[in-house]
């Protein structure tokens, strides 16, 4: 076979190297070289490495804004209930100062004293959360609580009544605060 019908039936082209033997060369063949694959991937590499931690702290924020909402929902219902306290529509005992004795009686409800005009003054109950909102950051409905008798720097609950709610979560937030003192 001649060198050229060679050439036609191949698709190759045949090259002379320095010690004069025929070497082919494969350029008319489709797809992809070991050199083009490699440098594909290392490209994808680079990119993935950087959208991961981006897509991590987007994950790490969105947590946060749920952790606010919540403990702002929390905190709002505790306020209502010291509110409806001091307008004496509620009866409380006198070492509570007025805030609820814990939080599943803001869900369960209280009872109020209403103003009637016609039947005088009656009862209603009234409920100040549908459910106790989820810690985003441990993944659960248990909350930190404190009483307004505990120091603000303590970790344990007296019991006494809830003032306010923190989460449990020891993490470090984005800003660089603890979760645990939001």
């Amino acid at each position: 076979i001649s060198l050229k019908a060679k050439q036609k039936n191949d698709h190759r082209h045949f090259f002379m190297n320095r010690s004069g033997k025929m070497i082919s060369s494969f350029r008319d063949k489709k797809g992809f070289t070991l050199i083009e694959m490699l440098v594909t991937l290392t490209i994808v590499s680079i990119l993935a490495a950087g959208t991961i931690p981006l897509a991590k702290i987007a994950v790490k924020r969105q947590k946060e804004i749920e952790l606010r909402r919540n403990l702002r929902i929390i905190r709002e219902a505790i306020d209502e209930y010291k509110k409806f306290s001091d307008e004496n529509k509620i009866e409380v005992t006198e070492d509570s100062y007025g805030y609820p004795p814990d939080l599943e009686s803001l869900v369960i409800g209280i009872e109020i004293k209403t103003e009637d005009e016609e039947a005088g003054e009656s009862l209603q109950v009234k409920k100040f959360l549908r459910r106790i909102p989820e810690d985003p950051m441990i993944k659960s409905g248990e909350w930190g609580l404190r009483s307004y008798q505990d120091d603000y720097e303590s970790d344990k609950w007296g019991g006494e009544n809830v003032y306010d709610v923190h989460s449990k979560s020891t993490e470090t937030a984005i800003d660089g605060s603890k979760y645990r003192n939001w």
